[in-house]
C-alpha cells in the first residue's frame, strides 16, 4: 500500500453536449481546447489553460453510455490498479467499470464507493506532474 496520498491525475468531463460544454469553459475559465481522437475512434477535446493541460471533454454516446447524465469525473493515481480494484471491493465498494488499457495513457478503471459515489482510478502509463 502506498505511504504518500494519492495525486488527482486527471478530470475529465463526460458530457452529451461537447460544443456547448468547450464554449461555456472557453468563456468561464479561458480554456482553450485541442481536439483528439482516442485509439478506439472516440472524439476528445484536451483543455488547456496557459499552454498547460488542465482536463478533458469526453463526449458521451448511445448506446454505450445511455440513461448517464453528462458528469465530471476525477482520476487519481495509484501504481497498480489490479490492487487498487481488489482493496475496494473488500472495503465494500464495486467495480464500475474494470480496469482497461488506453494507449499511451495508462491503465483506467472505475469504482463506486459504499454510498454509491463514483471515482476514476489510473495507473498511469509515464510519469508526469498530476493536475492541481
Amino acid at each position: 500500500m502506498a505511504s504518500s496520498p494519492l495525486k488527482v491525475w486527471w478530470h475529465e468531463l463526460n458530457t452529451w453536449e461537447p460544443e456547448q460544454a468547450r464554449h461555456f469553459y472557453r468563456v468561464t475559465l479561458g480554456w482553450d481546447f485541442e481536439p483528439t481522437t482516442l485509439p478506439d475512434g472516440t472524439r476528445y477535446w484536451l483543455a488547456h489553460k496557459d499552454g498547460r493541460a488542465v482536463g478533458g471533454i469526453f463526449q458521451l454516446t448511445e448506446p454505450d453510455f445511455e440513461g448517464i447524465p453528462s458528469h465530471w469525473m476525477t482520476y487519481l493515481a495509484v501504481e497498480d490498479i489490479v490492487d487498487a480494484q481488489s482493496r475496494a471491493e473488500l472495503a465494500g465498494g464495486e467495480i464500475i467499470r474494470p480496469a482497461f488499457r488506453l494507449p499511451g495513457v495508462g491503465r483506467l478503471s472505475v469504482v463506486g464507493d459504499t454510498a454509491g459515489a463514483i471515482i476514476g482510478l489510473i495507473e498511469p502509463e509515464e510519469p508526469r506532474p498530476p493536475v492541481h
